[in-house]
């Protein structure tokens, strides 16, 4: 897949599947008071960390953050692009949970039909 595929591959959500990777847009909020999964904003799920944005480290924190929700290592998520910017895209190779927000979405998507969820 070309970088410039991978960028839209979310379509209208805020996350797909490429294979086995979860390809996840993400809104973040470095600073935050502590560190927290929010809610869809749009096309990006909003991700709060305690880390100030400095040379990457709130990035680095919310990978280290974002791991055991997804039962990954740090190491299986890689930042497709946004390192220093608030607006990400991560890659998460084959996770084997997922947070309550992507069930939430999903039972959201099916009160709109069946292929709400495929837009």
């Amino acid at each position: 897949m070309t970088k410039k595929s991978s960028r839209h591959i979310t379509g209208d959500a805020f996350f797909a599947w490429d294979g086995d990777v979860l390809v996840l847009n993400i809104l973040g909020k470095p600073s935050a008071s502590k560190d927290a999964i929010g809610k869809p904003f749009g096309k990006q799920l909003k991700v709060s960390v305690t880390a100030a944005p400095v040379a990457g480290r709130a990035t680095d924190h919310m990978l280290r953050f974002l791991a055991p929700h997804f039962g990954v290592s740090a190491s299986d998520i890689t930042v497709v692009f946004g390192r220093m910017n608030v607006n990400k895209q991560l890659r998460i190779k084959a996770p084997t949970k997922l947070p309550a927000v992507f069930s939430q979405h999903h039972e959201q998507a099916s009160l709109f039909g069946a292929d709400a969820a495929d837009r």
